[in-house]
């Protein structure tokens, strides 16, 4: 369990345990965001890559007939590696993207859970009191909202 978890005073260790899960969740959520951030950049730039290099390398000089053109770049490795990288990019982000749908929703599935579930959680009048401590501490130190159900 990691220290600010461990450290909070108005929560009892079952609570703890599930604020320790959403940080985990959390935590997998961001780096699935950052690695289909990487695959949309990435597919940008060579599919950047491939127009410009089928345009200047291709297109410009056999202009004269489409079967000309399409044999130039069939028969272009560079042409066609640009090609076959932009296609494998883009099916990584999209699988990338399902990815980090899932995760996102597991992680706002207990995150609204914890939520919904807050009068359980502190259930003696002391605690429900200071929950709020226990909320800040979570908005500051990992960006999880546990005040709202809402994004």
């Amino acid at each position: 369990m990691d220290k600010p978890i461990r450290s909070l005073e108005h929560t009892d260790e079952a609570t703890k345990q599930m604020l320790e899960n959403v940080r985990k969740r959390k935590i997998k959520f961001d780096t699935a965001k950052r690695w289909h951030y990487l695959a949309i950049y990435s597919m940008l730039l060579f599919a950047f890559l491939f127009f410009s290099y089928f345009y200047f390398m291709i297109a410009k000089q056999y202009s004269y007939s489409f079967f000309a053109m399409f044999s130039a770049s069939v028969s272009d490795a560079v042409n066609i590696s640009l090609l076959a990288i932009t296609a494998i990019l883009y099916g990584a982000m999209n699988v990338l993207k399902q990815q980090k749908d899932k995760k996102e929703k597991e992680y706002q599935e207990l995150r609204c859970e914890i939520v919904n579930r807050s009068k359980d959680l502190w259930k003696k009048e002391e605690h429900w009191k200071n929950r709020h401590i226990d909320f800040e501490a979570m908005k500051k130190t990992y960006d999880i909202n546990l005040y709202h159900e809402k994004k």
